[in-house]
């Protein structure tokens, strides 16, 4: 074996050591709340399917006319040949849903967010992120050239004092739903600094699309913040929405630059129309049926009051997204394994994830999910003593 493999070798092993190795679990039913893993039979709490619409029998009867009509493939990238009409029809409808100019179809979230970021800055130019913002983000900063900056979760104080006036373009960069935390960020007052320093605010809200807002829209929406307020919004399709891609939203000239320099969309094979179709119904539900958003509601608010009763350490969130702070990765993974052999699927999140000392349990949920659901789980975590 060649010396580079040993020492992939090494590092593989010291990951292990270090309660950090990851393995993935194969499953063999549709997204939902009653799922099999590596053949067993779980309860799932670690789906980002928030809404219950990745498996709606009116999402996929559009996937399946869709198919039928374009087929599977969309053949190439959509400034070659791959821009269907169903493309264009979700990309419009989806900027009627978030109130802003023009929508971007890319292929995946973390696309989006190197594309959006790698066009707008470079060199001469400086960004500033969340500490606790997504890898993604993280990455597209770092691979933008521009100077890098992360600020302390949430601190407006530490950011005002870290942005600096340059000649060049300014950027801050958050989570909208921070997503291994699940609490949100004061994009109020983020807005207004970013107009206070002359700089572009970007706004990842990946998990509160579809899970926030009156008809779904996200914290934006929630917070009643326009286009002028956040230029700049990614969203992804594959967890409220239940299909799969992702869109950026803003003014005309934005997705004009985007289209024209973002290098993640014009090198890359456009999604499927057939996952357009599915996603402009899926569209559809989150706006009608708001019940669902409630019944996230309700549940979290269960899961609070009884694991509150029951000492857990839970993180600041009032989303989707409820974790429970263990803090070392080694009995996270313990604990995630014993909730697993009583039938519960709630994944151990840990670093470089999260920071050093900060493994959790992160449970989330779906408008799918029973009040029984929920009660069962609290029982397991007081069985097995978190």
């Amino acid at each position: 074996m060649a010396k580079g493999f040993i020492d992939l070798a090494g590092e593989l092993q010291e990951i292990k050591q270090q309660n950090l190795y990851r393995s993935r679990r194969v499953i063999s039913t549709p997204q939902g709340v009653e799922i099999t893993v590596d053949g067993q039979a779980v309860i799932n709490f670690s789906s980002n399917d928030y809404l219950g619409l990745a498996n709606h029998p009116d999402v996929i009867a559009s996937f399946k006319r869709a198919t039928d009509k374009f087929g599977v493939g969309s053949g190439s990238a959509h400034l070659i040949c791959g821009h269907s009409a169903s493309h264009h029809a979700l990309e419009e409808e989806l900027a009627e849903f978030t109130g802003r100019d023009r929508v971007l179809l890319f292929s995946t979230g973390y696309m989006a967010n190197l594309g959006v970021i790698s066009a707008l800055l470079g060199r001469g130019d400086q960004v500033f992120q969340d500490r606790l913002n997504h890898a993604s983000l993280l990455d597209a900063g770092l691979l933008s050239g521009a100077r890098f900056k992360r600020y302390f979760h949430n601190d407006l104080l530490d950011l005002n004092k870290k942005i600096k006036p340059i000649e060049g373009r300014t950027l801050i960069v958050t989570d909208g739903v921070f997503s291994m935390d699940g609490d949100v960020a004061p994009l109020t007052e983020l807005s207004a600094l970013a107009k206070e320093k002359n700089a572009w605010l970007m706004v990842d809200d990946a998990h509160g699309l579809g899970v926030l807002g009156e008809s779904g829209a996200g914290v934006l929406q929630k917070n009643r913040l326009t286009q002028q307020d956040v230029p700049i919004l990614m969203g992804t399709l594959g967890k409220g929405f239940g299909t799969f891609g992702a869109f950026v939203a803003g003014s005309d000239v934005l997705i004009e630059t985007l289209i024209q320099k973002a290098r993640s969309y014009v090198f890359t094979t456009a999604l499927p129309a057939a996952v357009a179709e599915a996603t402009r119904t899926s569209l559809k539900l989150v706006i009608e049926e708001s019940w669902r958003r409630e019944k996230l509601r309700s549940l979290a608010k269960r899961f609070r009051l009884g694991a509150g009763q029951l000492g857990l350490s839970l993180m600041s969130s009032d989303s989707a997204i409820q974790p429970i702070l263990i803090g070392e990765s080694q009995r996270a993974v313990e604990i995630s394994e014993a909730l697993l052999s009583k039938g519960f699927l709630v994944t151990a999140i840990r670093p470089p994830t999260v920071p050093k000392g900060g493994a959790r349990l992160r449970v989330t949920f779906s408008a799918n999910h029973q009040p029984q659901h929920v009660d069962q789980l609290l029982d397991a975590l007081d069985n097995i003593s978190v």
